[in-house]
């Protein structure tokens, strides 16, 4: 199915499949599912196993040239002990992750409202995957601060259990997880900080575009020094509690994110349509950072984004997507989106079990 370079517009009603249409191309370009589940779930109902194809080209340059064609693959089985098989120009490959060309994607879903108002774990989380996308050049700075919080509560879960050794005892056991630890903490915190402050001016901009009422503030609060000494210090400070404890109390696992507009928080104060605007901006502002990172724009994925939005914030949110970039706009009835019948936007009419492109942008 072509998709044009502009916006398309996916229309149908409830549960014919819009959003596993998005999820194709997301699965296509990544090679797992936004939806963070098991590859038997992506398999559809009595078969035995799955794939998905996408064509990906490039922008053409000023003299009309594009990047190379790529034809990216995936497959998946309904076997649980069956592993996910994925390809590049008909190539195996071990991640799509991985190559050059893959696409980058932002994607907007209903379910990741709790972004705006759930738990910090998951803004945290969100965030080192922004981290990520800012600096793939940067490896996974996350992992490795994860792996070191692992191998030092380990050992803290084990000095609990043992009870009767003496403080410089533990010391001398602690010092090499510690420092690994001090240095991993630094790291994460620092390219946390970095990423906040990189895409703040813009998702602010964004809330304003779209209609936000109030300044939209990213206030990241860090548990953590920036510095390897000072965090090394503070965990050598905390050695009695954290084995009565039997893990690592303080560090970035404890950061939080908050989202606030005008200084509140807006999970409290921000109605449902309110927190919604936020968490577009967020999404298209990280889409502006990242083009402006990495100089490629990522395509922007919006699931059923236009519920609680009335119709002037509808308008401003279509001029926000329309012409930057490649965007895929699910809703149920198309005329829930403005200019929808316009050359330049394309159209995907979904029916349960079937997908057709009634009009690729451009061309009848």
């Amino acid at each position: 199915m072509p998709l044009g370079p502009g916006m398309t517009v996916v229309s149908g009603p409830n549960g014919a499949g819009k959003t596993n249409l998005l999820e194709i191309a997301y699965l296509a370009c990544t090679g797992r599912s936004f939806r963070h589940v098991p590859d038997r779930e992506l398999v559809r109902r009595g078969a035995e196993a799955g794939h998905v194809t996408g064509d990906v080209t490039g922008t053409p340059d000023a003299d009309g040239a594009g990047a190379p064609a790529h034809r990216f693959g995936v497959g998946v089985s309904a076997r649980v002990d069956e592993r996910r098989r994925t390809s590049v120009d008909g190539q195996p490959v071990e991640r799509l992750l991985d190559h050059p060309a893959r696409p980058l994607l932002s994607v907007f879903l209903p379910d990741r409202m709790v972004l705006v108002k759930g738990g910090p774990a998951l803004r945290r989380a969100h965030l080192d995957q922004l981290v990520v996308a800012l600096r793939p050049s940067g490896g996974d700075v996350r992992g490795r601060f994860l792996e070191a919080l692992r191998q030092r509560n380990a050992l803290l879960g084990a000095l609990r259990d043992r009870p009767g050794r003496d403080a410089s005892s533990i010391a001398h056991r602690l010092d090499p997880w510690d420092r690994s630890l001090a240095i991993a903490a630094a790291e994460l915190t620092r390219a946390r900080a970095g990423a906040v402050e990189r895409i703040a001016g813009a998702v602010a901009g964004r809330a304003g575009q779209l209609g936000l009422e109030g300044r939209l503030e990213l206030d990241y609060r860090a548990r953590t020094s920036t510095d390897p000494d000072e965090v090394l210090a503070a965990l050598r400070d905390r050695h009695a509690g954290d084995v009565e404890r039997g893990f690592t109390h303080q560090g970035p696992h404890r950061d939080e994110l908050a989202v606030r507009r005008d200084g509140r928080l807006l999970s409290r104060f921000g109605s449902q349509g309110e927190q919604r605007i936020a968490l577009l901006a967020i999404v298209l502002g990280e889409t502006d950072a990242v083009e402006e990172a990495v100089g490629r724009r990522p395509i922007v994925l919006l699931d059923d984004v236009m519920s609680e939005l009335d119709r002037r914030r509808r308008e401003r949110l279509v001029d926000a997507v329309r012409g930057s970039g490649q965007a895929l706009v699910s809703v149920t009835e198309a005329d829930h989106v403005p200019g929808a019948e316009d050359p330049d936007v394309g159209r995907v009419d979904v029916l349960p079990g079937r997908a057709a492109a009634t009009r690729v942008a451009g061309r009848a």
